[in-house]
């Protein structure tokens, strides 16, 4: 079966209104052939006072807005400013002047100073196309003669049609003075109204023209608007009733300013010197003009009249008339034009009717095909706009007008429909961008509590553990408000909530007594209202929460109720996905505090140190936010700049887990896993045992006893204060003297003997390291203290850091992962920690760094690792592991060295120290301020603030806190 074609509607339309039309053309054709010729010759003298008139107005038309204009300008002085440029930035006032104006070519400003300011309108300028050489595109051009470093200078800027320069040109300097021009001197004495000039040459182009000016309010300036004389003589020739016709327009001194005599050249006006000496324009009695000269004649007092003339062998109709001219002397018209063309028409129409009725009815049927079009260009556009729906495009909304009911109704329908798909679209998209979830819950409840019309609402969340639904939040006067916690048991099957989570959603009407006791925390009222109960159910159904929504209004539209439960399947998706976002921040809190209580649990060196920092670092940055003035008055942090603090001062430890126990808790010199002082207090003890068994066997060979016994004790007591002064110097110190040093060697220099092996029984590891040597025979003479190849513990390419890392780390790596060496250790001149061990401390540092960068954090949490990883550098840049300066420093990232640096300092609860009270900490940080280590502008801070005391008064112990002057520190 062949498909039916479509054909378009404007075309079932042109059917119907062509018929019309050529059944009117043809009554009227043949009415209007009868009667035209009648009418035309009974109304050729009446109406030509018309056309006189009209040609009149339009003449006046060229001067009267010119002077509007004028005074306008002068009005609203625009054109300010001391030179070019500055005058350049105001040409928008002088544009839309000569655009207003049809008549106008140019507008510009003479002031007293001598300079002047022309802008003109390319197209318009008659002449000015062989005057100026302009550039492509350019529609305005500027004449400026302005005052430059103390001499008149001259330029000429070409504009486009958007008032943009194009290019500019300095011209040599032309005589040009406009303080004496007729038009600058006219407007200065009549400074209370604008003046038309007479006719004169322009200076730049060389047309006549004449010139409206007035004085500037309250400046020593003339604003002037020209209209060249061949924008009147075209008014003029335009306004011809018939090809003969003369018209001539002559002011009160009879000069010639247009004229136009029939079919002959155009005339050109021109400014001639007369026998007197004077100059001006040809009079009409200079001129061959007889039937204009006749009517001139004529008595002109009557004012406006029109009459005919027999001359040159023809019969005329004539109009003289006066034109009013605004600023100026009135002006006359003269219009002639022969019988017989006035009557031409008839003649032509009688010729060319068939022709007329083809074209008429050629016409009538384009114009009703494009009626035809326009009535159906609105189901077009519909059509378009169906288009642009179903392309989910709504950049702009539906404004389509129709006289035709069906059609607009329909257009009405779309508007809305497209209106209501984008409110939901921007809805949804609003919810799934909030991020903040309790703000989001309220934007939920406002949504829905608008979309309905709703007085107030409820929102609930399901709580699964409890099986009940839990108000969070209250709407009430078109605001959200916070509610005291309530559950509805979802086994209570009477409560309309409920039933609605059982269903898609439910309308019912609430008595006042119903309202009170359902949702006791709205407002009571005394009448019914009806309740809207919508469940929030996710993509997979699972109940999320409810909305009972209450409205005063019986009758509820079905279009808002569906697009509340619309638009509820979004708000559950956003609050379910929020609800899973705040529960995988809460993991991820709970187990960054794991981490960090596990490290402070790890050590009693380190104490709450991880738990303290955070509160002492988020202190600080308060106190920055809150400064109006001074280095931190712009500083803010953003809801995500505080998680990220937050979780970087949590973490900024957190290379602690790789650091051994035992070098922090390291107390003595020798300690490793435990205290090597003594494996030594027992080689002395085996020392002590050889020398009585030496004093024993001596005796028993028949020595001398007193001697043996006085070099016995000698020995004993030797021994006993080596060991005495090895200890002292195993518990470490401030300073270790040479004397020191060298005593430790002499000591070390004393053997003992070994007779069994010491490569039995223990690791593998260290018997590796033992291996390094040959083992020698026994028994064995062993110094009292050595350092043996195998206590040196290699350091393996995995713990070496390059130069060119490729984290920045700028530290200096000892050649040795550990050396237990006796003697290296017990000469260690200051504290317990060897080089190896202290590098070791501090690359706790790095490994935070490290372990930081290898977790995959969300972008608004990128900068942790660096704000983590500052808090041991060095605002002089000597710090580690980077050796940042403080330009290479995060500003939450100096605060944290400060916390870090008070929280140590003040600590109680290490027990290998006594917290410092608070003066003596602040008196320490600020000889590190002095020394660079720490931010100067921070730190005043944290004494004007008051942080470092509310942190003491939660913190340190009530001893610790004493009074000091802060003035001294700041």
């Amino acid at each position: 079966m062949r498909a039916t074609r479509n054909v378009q509607f404007y075309i079932y339309i042109s059917y119907f209104f062509t018929a019309l039309i050529l059944i009117f053309a043809i009554a009227m054709g043949t009415v209007q052939f009868s009667r035209m010729s009648q009418i035309i010759l009974a109304q050729a003298n009446s109406s030509y006072a018309l056309i006189g008139n009209e040609v009149a107005s339009n003449v006046k038309d060229i001067y009267e807005p010119v002077k509007n204009q004028t005074e306008i300008l002068a009005q609203s002085h625009p054109i300010t400013g001391k030179d070019l440029n500055e005058r350049l930035t105001h040409v928008n006032y002088l544009a839309k002047a000569i655009i207003s104006v049809k008549s106008a070519t140019s507008a510009y400003v003479g002031f007293a100073n001598g300079e002047f300011f022309l802008l003109r309108q390319y197209a318009k300028s008659n002449g000015g196309q062989d005057v100026f050489k302009a550039p492509a595109k350019t529609t305005w051009i500027v004449q400026s003669t302005s005052m430059d470093a103390g001499k008149m200078v001259e330029h000429l800027v070409y504009l486009d049609d958007r008032l943009n320069e194009i290019s500019r040109q300095q011209i040599p300097l032309r005589n040009y003075d406009p303080r004496q021009r007729g038009w600058y001197e006219t407007a200065m004495k009549n400074a209370s109204q604008a003046n038309v000039s007479e006719p004169y040459y322009f200076f730049t182009t060389g047309q006549i023209g004449v010139t409206y000016a007035q004085k500037i309010v309250d400046a020593d300036a003339v604003v002037g608007i020209d209209i060249e004389m061949p924008t009147i003589h075209e008014t003029i020739r335009n306004s011809n009733v018939t090809p003969s016709t003369r018209i001539a327009l002559i002011d009160s001194k009879e000069q010639l300013l247009a004229w136009q005599n029939g079919k002959q050249p155009a005339y050109r006006p021109q400014i001639v010197t007369k026998l007197d000496g004077t100059q001006g324009m040809p009079t009409l009695a200079e001129q061959n003009a007889p039937v204009l000269n006749k009517i001139r004649e004529l008595d002109s007092s009557a004012g406006n009249s029109s009459q005919t003339l027999d001359a040159i062998d023809k019969t005329w109709a004539t109009y003289q008339g006066k034109i009013q001219i605004p600023g100026g002397q009135n002006l006359r018209i003269l219009i002639a034009s022969p019988h017989e063309e006035l009557l031409a028409d008839i003649i032509r129409m009688r010729q060319q009717t068939s022709l007329l009725f083809l074209v008429m009815l050629m016409i009538g049927i384009a114009v009703t095909i494009y009626f035809s079009r326009l009535a159906s260009n609105p189901l077009k556009q519909l059509n378009d706009e169906a288009s642009k729906i179903a392309r989910f495009d709504f950049k702009s909304p539906i404004n389509i007008q129709s006289r035709i009911k069906e059609i607009a109704d329909l257009s009405n329908s779309m508007r809305g429909m497209k209106a209501t798909i984008r409110s939901f679209l921007d809805i949804a998209s609003s919810l799934a961008s909030e991020t903040n979830y309790d703000k989001l819950l309220a934007r939920v409840l406002k949504e829905m509590s608008e979309i309905t019309e709703a007085k107030s609402g409820i929102l609930y969340l399901y709580q699964p553990q409890d099986k009940a639904m839990q108000t969070v939040q209250t709407y009430v006067d078109h605001q959200v408000l916070e509610t005291i916690a309530h559950s509805i048991s979802m086994a209570d099957e009477t409560h309309p909530v409920i039933q609605a989570c059982k269903s898609r959603s439910s309308i019912c009407q609430l008595q006042a007594a119903d309202l009170a006791r359902y949702f006791s925390t709205l407002p009571t009222t005394d009448h019914a209202t009806t309740l809207i109960a919508i469940p929030l159910k996710d993509r997979n159904n699972t109940l999320v929460g409810a909305i009972a929504l209450v409205i005063d209004d019986a009758d509820i539209d079905p279009g808002r109720q569906a697009m509340a439960e619309a638009v509820s399947g979004a708000a559950a998706v956003a609050i379910e996905n929020q609800r899973l976002i705040q529960e995988q921040k809460a993991l991820l809190e709970a187990f960054i505090q794991l981490i960090a209580s596990a490290i402070d649990a790890k050590s009693p060196y380190t104490g709450g140190h991880c738990q303290r920092v955070p509160v002492l670092t988020k202190l600080l940055a308060q106190a920055a936010c809150k400064e109006t003035e001074g280095p931190f008055a712009g500083f803010q942090l953003s809801e995500a700049e505080w998680e990220e603090l937050h979780i970087a001062a949590w973490l900024h430890d957190c290379g602690k887990v790789t650091t051994p126990e035992y070098i922090v808790d390291k107390a003595t010199k020798l300690e490793t896993l435990y205290d090597r002082i003594h494996e030594i207090r027992m080689r002395f003890e085996v020392l002590k045992r050889d020398a009585q068994i030496d004093y024993w066997q001596a005796l028993a060979n028949g020595g001398n006893a007193t001697e043996l016994k006085t070099q016995l004790d000698a020995n004993i007591d030797k021994l006993d204060s080596d060991f005495a002064f090895l200890a002292e110097c195993n518990e470490g110190g401030e300073f270790m003297a040479p004397d020191k040093i060298a005593r430790i060697q002499d000591i070390a220099g004393r053997h003992w003997l070994r007779t069994l092996s010491d490569r039995i029984g223990i690791s593998h590891d260290e018997k590796e390291r033992k291996n390094r040597t040959t083992e020698p025979s026994l028994p064995v003479q062993e110094q009292l203290l050595s350092d043996k190849p195998e206590h040196i513990f290699t350091r393996s390419p995995r713990d070496t850091i390059t130069p060119d890392n490729p984290w920045g780390f700028k530290v200096k790596v000892p050649e040795h992962l550990y050396n237990r060496g006796e003697v290296y250790n017990l000469t260690v001149a200051r504290g317990t920690l060897s080089e190896e061990e202290r590098y070791k401390i501090n690359e706790h540092m790095i490994q935070t760094i490290m372990m930081l960068e290898k977790l995959p954090f969300p972008r608004h949490l990128a900068r942790v690792p660096e704000i983590a990883g500052g808090h041991h550098e060095k605002m002089d840049g000597t710090g580690y592991p980077k050796r940042l300066a403080a330009a290479d420093m995060s500003i939450p990232a100096r605060m944290m060295a400060i916390a870090d640096i008070f929280e140590a300092l003040t600590a109680a609860d290490r027990p290998y120290k006594k917290g410092k009270t608070l003066s003596e900490a602040i008196k320490i940080m600020s000889f590190m301020k002095k020394d660079q280590h720490i931010d100067a502008e921070l730190f005043a801070l944290f004494l004007k603030s008051g942080a470092y005391l509310e942190y003491g008064k939660t913190f340190m112990n009530p001893e610790q806190i004493d009074e000091f002057d802060i003035h001294a520190y700041v």
